[in-house]
Formats: structure tokens, sequence, C-alpha cells
């Protein structure tokens, strides 16, 4: 019998929390920013709501209402599937300026002000694999390929911008993005939405190559004052070019570059590869955090020309390898550019909580591109919402003011010490797992999960990490 009360009061004490987060971030306003009202009926808050809830319920849409319905367990959910079908496949909601109106509250009122003013807060780019594998009339589904595997699959690819202070990170932009070839879809677009709408204009931005579209996701960035000036990214946006547009933006790029003939950096006066600029130096000897260290000059196809760093670090996996990273903030220091870098792959982990446990692209199977723009939009604010407890949970400076000065700032990851203390076999989670594979990250996302409050553990999905 004292499983009943206990239940009782998890129970409310989760419901409460998402109360709170709904209120204290509103939610409500930002679905209104966002155009996501109606003029009768059942109001949009209950319906975003309901869907937001549901992962938690460890149930289907289907098995939820018919649940409620038999019990009436919840005298808020008064309404159909039909209902939330009309709201998900809504053409007129811009769900992009609904994660970004909510991430930019999240950021600038609650997460921001936790670290001091010369921590380093960076934007990470990086994209996934959004899977549809057995589908055949999804709109605008194409093959894309999937970089773990290296294959081309029939799916999506979801571009996320975050933004993270080394402990917490919050998406706050996103696309789906399909082939830019018209003819290589394998369901042509609705041709009924007419061009002023917001279904039409992020179908059209969906078919935009992703370099470009980053460019155009930084900028809006910029316009709501996200508190970042240094952008991370893998090796698929470190291009000339692109770090050229970035700091176009006033802001500073820090990537892995790849090593191939076709893209040469002008060292000494000649124009030299990756491989031909590591070749011609003398190596840092010893125990040392890189290297090698060079200035070059890099430049576009109008012959722009700025410079840049690229820091030459060894590859843990291979002694006899070297990975290459460069940063267009020539004031940082080559600790500073590695331990910067190191912030990156938190979105790995992002990535693998969204599709793991917050059911990414397997909590509804909707034909149309506005219905997966609108999940992919709710299992973010899940994930901010988790990300916000996690760090509440973490860092006691979240419990007021009277805290602030009490305890020392989260520290940084160093690259030094992450190294150290993963050969070590030590226990603390985030240095432990800093190299990252696909087993480490699932260790990670064990004490991610683990050090959430209990009442949000146990509504959690029992999914076992691949």
């Amino acid at each position: 019998m004292n499983s009943i009360p206990e239940n009782y009061i998890e129970e409310k004490q989760f419901n409460d929390r998402i109360n709170l987060f709904f209120r204290k971030f509103k939610i409500y306003q930002a679905l209104q920013h966002a155009n996501a009202y109606k003029k009768r009926g059942v109001p949009v808050i209950q319906i975003f709501l309901y869907l937001f809830q549901l992962v938690f319920t460890n149930r289907s849409m289907y098995m939820n209402l018919i649940k409620n319905k038999d019990s009436n367990r919840d005298k808020n959910v008064d309404f159909k599937k039909d209902t939330v079908y009309r709201f998900l496949n809504s053409i007129y909601i811009n769900w992009q300026t609904f994660v970004m109106t909510l991430a930019s509250t999240v950021i600038n009122s609650h997460v921001k002000d936790l670290t001091s003013d010369d921590r380093i807060n960076v934007i990470v780019v990086d994209d996934t694999f959004y899977g549809r594998l057995r589908s055949k009339c999804v709109e605008m589904l194409s093959f894309v390929r999937d970089h773990t595997d290296n294959k081309c699959k029939k799916g999506f690819r979801l571009l996320t911008l975050a933004w993270s202070d080394g402990n917490t990170l919050i998406p706050f932009n996103f696309c789906l993005l399909t082939s830019g070839k018209v003819e290589k879809h394998l369901c042509k677009m609705r041709d009924d939405i007419h061009k002023n709408t917001n279904g039409y204009k992020r179908r059209m931005q969906a078919m935009q190559k992703a370099p470009d579209l980053m460019i155009a996701m930084l900028r809006q960035a910029v316009e709501q004052h996200i508190p970042a000036k240094h952008v991370l990214f893998d090796s698929w946006f470190s291009y000339p070019a692109i770090l050229m547009d970035i700091a176009k933006l006033k802001l500073h790029s820090i990537g892995r570059l790849k090593d191939t003939p076709n893209i040469k950096y002008s060292f000494n006066g000649k124009k030299m590869t990756l491989k031909e600029i590591y070749n011609s130096q003398k190596k840092r000897r010893g125990r040392s955090k890189y290297l090698l260290s060079v200035v070059v000059s890099i430049h576009n196809k109008e012959e722009e020309t700025m410079d840049a760093r690229i820091v030459f670090v060894r590859d843990r996996n291979n002694r006899k390898k070297w990975i290459a990273i460069i940063s267009t903030d020539l004031a940082l220091s080559e600790e500073q550019i590695i331990q910067t870098y190191g912030k990156r792959w938190d979105i790995e982990v992002f990535y693998k909580m969204c599709k793991t446990y917050l059911n990414l692209g397997r909590e509804f199977q909707g034909l149309s591109y506005d219905m997966m723009t609108a999940h992919t939009a709710v299992v973010l604010s899940r994930y901010i919402m988790l990300a916000i407890e996690n760090r509440n949970n973490m860092d006691n400076r979240t419990i007021g003011e009277l805290f602030y000065l009490c305890y020392d700032e989260l520290q940084d990851i160093k690259f030094d010490e992450v190294i150290q203390l993963i050969l070590e076999i030590l226990s603390e989670c985030l240095m432990e797992y800093f190299m990252i594979d696909d087993k480490r990250v699932n260790g990670f996302l064990r004490i991610f999960i683990s050090r959430l409050p209990e009442y949000l553990k146990l509504r959690l999905p029992k999914s076992k990490v691949a």
C-alpha cells in the first residue's frame, strides 16, 4: 500500500517541475511568438504540454489517450488524436522561432549567469542522421549519407546549432535537410502550400546546402543575442571560405581540418597543404600538449585573406597520426584552442540522448515535413528541460544568489587532465569520457541520466543504451 502514495508524490513532483519550467521560461509566450495560437477550441499550450509529457509516460499517443479516457485520469486531455495531428501538421507555426525563443530565454535568464564573464561560451554546429528507413511516401524524403557508417540511407540530416558553456548544452536552432535536387526526392513536396507560409519557407530551407544554411542560422543567433563568440564544428564545415563568412559575422571559428590536397594555406610565402606544413617544421618533443603550432593565411574565391592558427595534436587512437585544429582567434593560446574545441563533444551526447531516450524520429511516423519538424522541436524542448534540471542538480549556485559567491565555478574541461584521467581510469564522469567514441558516449550518457533527479529518472523510458 505504501507504493500508491509514493507514486502519487512522484507524479505530483514531476508535474510540478514541468509546470514550473513552462511558467519560468514562458513557453506560452514562445508559442505565440512562433505564430502558434488558436481562435477557439483546445488551447495550444494544452496540446503542447501533452506532447511534451508524452515520452515520460512510456506509452504511445494512442494508448495514452485510451488510458486517460478509460480512467478519466487527466482532465486536461479532453481532445482526440486528430486535434494533435492538426497541430503537428500546421504550416503556419514557425518551430525554429519557437526553439530559438525558448533557448534564448533559458540561456540569458538562467544558465549564462552561472559562469564568469571570462569563460569562453561557444556555439556548436553539427548534423546527425534522421532516419526514415522503411518509409516510401514521406514528403521530401531522399537518400542522405549517414556519417557513422558512411552509407546512404533514406531519411534526412538534422542540422543543429547549440550553445554551450562547457557544462550545459542548449540547442537553439535546427533544420531537417534533404537533397537540394527535387528529382532525387522519393516523394515530392506538397504543391498546395502558399509561398508566404512558414511551411513553404522551411521546405525551401531544407533544400539549401548545409554551409549556407549554417551561416544564415548563425546570423539569426547574433540577432537574438546568443552570448557566444566562438563557433565549433567538425571537419565537414572547416573550409576557408566558411571560416571567412563566419568572421564577417564577428564570430571566431574553431574546427578540425581535413588533410586534403585540394585545400592549401599560405605559409612562409608558399601555398602548402596541411601535410606539407607539418613535414616542413620541427615538432615539440616530450609529453607536450601539442606537436606544432603555426600561423597561416587563408583565402576565398574573391582572394580575400585572413590569418588563422593551426594546432597539430597527436591522435590518441593512433600515435603515429596527428589531428589539425584551426582557430581564427589568434588571441587564444594553443592550450585554450584545444580546451575550447573539447566542448564540441557535448553535442554527440545530446544526439544520443535524444535518439535513445527522447524518441527522436520514433515517436510519430507522420508523412508530412511539418510533422517531423514539429516533433523535433518538441524533443529539443524536452532536452532543454532535462539539461536545466541536470545543471540545477549538479551546480549548487542555481539554488539562489546567496550561494553564488560561496561555491567555486565549475571547471572547464582541460585536454591534458582528461587524457590523464582516462589513462588512470578515474570515475569523474565529464572528464572520464572526453575521448569520444560510441562506448564512451554510452557511458557518459548513463552517468548523465544517473545525475538527474530521481523523479525524472523514473519517468524516462527504460531503454538500454545502444
